[in-house]
């Protein structure tokens, strides 16, 4: 602390009508849009700090981390700039500005911090072209709540200045404290830069037996770990916890250094992401796999041979074997939460165990008031996010050791596991399809229609037929959450259509990225036949979807707007591109379009917005109008062939 005070800077600025933040997600937008658009961070930034009354505000501490994606360190500096000019006191930073999510709710916690800025956009892509995003978690380190996102989005629609000491430098590099003479402040501003996984690593000693796991990880047998940090924030906290602490080889992680545009990857822990952990599952030479996303806050588990272990399946069984770990053996389990579109899995373990389980709608921030009244100790979603009490965040490392804690006590393999708990509560087939990248005014009306057509009282008790099964409706509404702990009500969180066999579809709109809207299917059914737990989710899901579709009264029209406004069509829950759901949903069709003449015109018109599906189209209007072009038979036989629709393409042959 030398030479003259820092000044302090007012500098006008002009608001941004889109910087609403997306729930507890925060503030996500294209990496160009922060950097090229004047003040469009500072702005964010200035409305998050006075969202704090000014009284809790003054010489407060704040934590602020990032998951290393490109624009960060840029950001970290402009957001120390601007904790000083707005009176905070000091700011505890992970070195290099490194923090991952869950180490930023459990440092917020264990310093009784004000809050923290999260410098991420979570599983999207970084660098130039990427995403970026901040994040403001509050004093009980989890996500701003909806009062306090509608706080901040009101303030940045009427911003006329920002505070900021532009002159200010700290150095991410240096361990230990830095301090600031500000002009007009009677106090220094001060800066921590602590090492990213200290406090964190002390949290997690505390909640699991580390010599079981590092038991299981270097005895006589030892399990051979996979796991993949795909270049985010993770890569510190995996070596050190997973490797130096519990005696993993060095080569047992991955992609450990964190990069700021993910290797060129997309820092997203599922099957169609995380390939390289995949491949290396297949063949055989590990028992256990796991991967990260960018900020740490959701993973993925497979078995060897690449096994994958579903989000709400990985729920439902670290569930069922909570008295694994130390820490609910001595806290004990009160109840568990789930967003509303997670498999309903967990509910048969509540059930067993005879606690509650709560639905709230999707969202970690809605899990909050719930831990903290003490009502929830584990909680989960269906985005490959789960996490306990021990933080107000979801949290992939914690899982992870959850899992190998698991493995430990029990002495079975990941699938050896899973099918042992499918053969006690019987397996829930799910599946999510994503329409991305649609119009806000579109999704709309489409979900303004979908749901005039499914809460309509005469729709109660209809029938669809999927192959051998029936499913009849018991059940249609739009599910509203009332907070059990204050009474807040939250409406319109989604369309649920639920069946007498507790199978359910789902429709619900989301808007994470803010520029674009996406439209979310969830698809549900349960099989307690064990001769039954081994059919493939994403054919009986697209097979039921369609069927419903079909039979909503305006069917034809429906599945034509969903397929039309649709750019891509993904299935995270089951890690896969959805491409042989397309295929298997077109097939599925022409039995119930083949005399709608208007339909079938309506449905050729998608022809523009999915030129790859061309042949489909074709054979689409050949089966039903008996008039395909002779020239376009060859290219239709080597799509059927190349999409492994061999029987189709039988039938085409006999009908020709």
């Amino acid at each position: 602390m030398e030479g003259s005070p820092i000044p302090v800077l007012t500098v006008p600025t002009v608001p941004y009508e889109d910087q609403r933040p997306a729930g507890g997600g925060g503030l996500r937008r294209p990496t160009g849009l922060f950097e090229g658009q004047r003040n469009y961070l500072p702005n964010f930034i200035q409305s998050v700090l006075s969202s704090i009354d000014l009284r809790d505000r003054q010489g407060c501490t704040m934590v602020v981390g990032s998951d290393g994606r490109y624009f960060s360190r840029t950001a970290t500096e402009i957001v120390v700039q601007m904790a000083a000019a707005n009176g905070i006191g000091r700011l505890i930073i992970g070195q290099n500005g490194i923090l991952s999510t869950p180490a930023v709710s459990c440092i917020i916690r264990k310093i009784k911090a004000a809050g923290g800025i999260i410098l991420t956009a979570s599983h999207c892509p970084g660098g130039p072209g990427g995403e970026f995003g901040v994040k403001f978690n509050v004093a009980n380190g989890g996500p701003a709540p909806d009062v306090v996102s509608d706080k901040i989005y009101q303030i940045s629609k009427t911003i006329e200045e920002y505070a900021i000491c532009p002159d200010l430098r700290i150095d991410l590099s240096r361990l230990g404290r830095q301090e600031f003479d500000l002009e007009n402040k009677f106090k220094p501003f001060r800066v921590e830069i602590v090492d990213p996984v200290d406090i964190y690593l002390n949290l997690l000693r505390t909640i699991f037996d580390f010599n079981a796991i590092k038991s299981l990880l270097t005895g006589p047998g030892q399990l051979k770990i996979r796991v993949d940090a795909m270049h985010g924030v993770m890569g510190p906290y995996v070596r050190k916890v997973l490797c130096d602490e519990l005696g993993a080889p060095a080569n047992s992680a991955i992609n450990c250094v964190p990069l700021e545009d993910f290797g060129g990857q997309h820092p997203d822990p599922n099957l169609t992401y995380a390939t390289t952990l995949l491949e290396a599952m297949k063949g055989g030479e590990y028992g256990f796999g796991a991967a990260f996303d960018a900020d740490g806050d959701r993973y993925m588990i497979l078995g060897r041979n690449g096994f994958f272990v579903s989000p709400s399946d990985s729920l439902a069984i670290i569930a069922a074997n909570l008295p694994c770990i130390p820490y609910f053996r001595q806290m004990g389990v009160r109840g568990f939460g789930r967003s509303m579109p997670t498999s309903m899995a967990l509910d048969r373990v509540a059930k067993s165990m005879k606690v509650p389980v709560y639905e709230t709608p999707a969202g970690w921030r809605f899990f909050s008031n719930l831990m903290d009244s003490g009502r929830c100790s584990l909680c989960g979603e269906e985005s490959f996010g789960t996490g306990s009490d021990h933080l107000r965040e979801k949290d992939g490392l914690w899982a992870v050791l959850v899992w190998l804690s698991i493995l430990a006590a029990r002495k079975q393999s990941v699938e050896e596991i899973v099918r042992d708990h499918w053969a006690k509560f019987g397996r829930h087939y799910y599946c999510r399809f994503d329409y991305e990248g649609l119009e806000p005014k579109t999704t709309y009306y489409i979900m303004r229609d979908l749901e005039a057509l499914v809460t309509d009282k005469s729709f109660i008790g209809q029938q669809f037929a999927v192959g051998n099964h029936v499913y009849s409706v018991a059940k249609t509404d739009c599910f509203e959450y009332v907070d059990p702990v204050d009474g807040t009500v939250t409406k319109k969180q989604g369309l649920r259509i639920i069946f007498s066999d507790a199978s359910r579809l789902i429709f619900r709109l989301s808007s994470s990225s803010g520029m674009r809207a996406t439209i979310r299917l969830y698809a549900e059914s349960y099989e307690r036949d064990p001769s039954g737990h081994d059919q493939e989710p994403q054919v009986s899901s697209a097979l039921c979807v369609l069927s419903l579709l079909e039979n909503l009264g305006s069917s034809c029209e429906l599945v034509v707007k969903f397929w039309k406004v649709s750019s891509v069509l993904i299935d995270p829950a089951e890690g896969q591109a959805c491409s042989n759901s397309r295929q298997i949903v077109f097939i599925h069709s022409l039995q119930c379009l083949e005399q709608k003449s208007s339909a079938l015109d309506s449905l050729m018109s998608v022809d523009q917005h999915f030129p790859n599906d061309f042949p489909f189209l074709m054979v689409l209007q050949f089966v039903n109008r008996g008039d395909i072009k002779k020239k376009h038979l060859v290219q239709i036989k080597k799509f059927l062939v190349r999409a492994k629709l061999v029987q189709f393409l039988r039938a085409l042959t006999l009908r020709l």
